[in-house]
């Protein structure tokens, strides 16, 4: 810690320790949290509400700001950075209270949150209905891999496909029976390239192939084959959650 940009924090003793005194001026509160391996420059601060995990808060080291991360069901739901510790206080307060994101945003300026996010508090199918759209938004803007494209609308005309969580990674689709991360992963579609076939795997990137098809169809048709007999509509929360 630079006691040159943290002098509240360098008198306290560590971020946790300043939080919890700033909190008590300010009437606020708090449960600070001291963070494991880091406890002088990081700390969480607690949410009252059962999903959400604590308000992550991390230094800046070249210049004086803080950091805040907050997520909810594998989903990062806000972050933000200032240059004001109160504004940390403020922002736990509130997160740990369960206000919802405009509530956050309209009370705390320099707090951000994603459409991803937005869509959380509405729920597992909004996130999954932005999820397909962005990613046929995305297929639609890369005219020169039609292989990509074909598969992204092969699989959200398949409705056991649609109703899951979709992503790419280096373009392979992954389709999840959750919506945070880390998922819960069902299938996964390579598409083809330079003369290759369409690809089907158990996960992205596992090197565990369950067959290769001439068409986007019949890999789309192959994955469902191989999923498990009903994931269902995919689910909030995290592959280490039951949902």
């Amino acid at each position: 810690m630079d006691a040159d940009l943290y002098p509240d924090l360098a008198a306290a003793g560590s971020l946790a320790a300043a939080l919890e005194q700033l909190a008590a001026e300010l009437g606020a509160d708090l449960t600070v949290m001291p963070a494991v391996g880091s406890p002088l420059v990081s700390a969480g601060i607690a949410s009252s509400v059962p999903e959400r995990k604590p308000l992550s808060v991390h230094l800046g080291a070249e210049s004086r700001w803080f950091g805040v991360s907050g997520w909810s069901r594998g989903v990062e739901l806000i972050t933000g950075a200032t240059p004001e510790l109160a504004d940390v206080v403020r922002a736990g307060a509130a997160w740990g209270q369960g206000r919802n994101l405009r509530e956050l945003r309209a009370e705390l300026s320099f707090l951000r949150f994603s459409k991803r996010a937005e869509a959380h508090e509405r729920g597992p199918a909004a996130v999954v209905e932005l999820q397909w759209r962005t990613m046929r938004e995305q297929a639609a803007e890369e005219p020169d891999f039609a292989g990509f494209g074909e598969l992204v609308e092969a699989a959200y005309a398949q409705p056991r496909l649609r109703q899951l969580y979709v992503f790419s990674s280096h373009w392979t689709l992954g389709f999840s029976s959750c919506t945070g991360y880390p998922f819960r992963l069902e299938a996964a579609l390579v598409p083809a390239r330079s003369g290759s076939a369409f690809r089907v795997e158990r996960h992205p990137f596992s090197g565990d192939v369950l067959g290769e098809a001439a068409t986007a169809e019949e890999a789309v048709a192959l994955a469902v084959r191989h999923l498990r007999t009903d994931p269902g509509p995919a689910v909030a929360g995290t592959a280490e959650q039951e949902g």
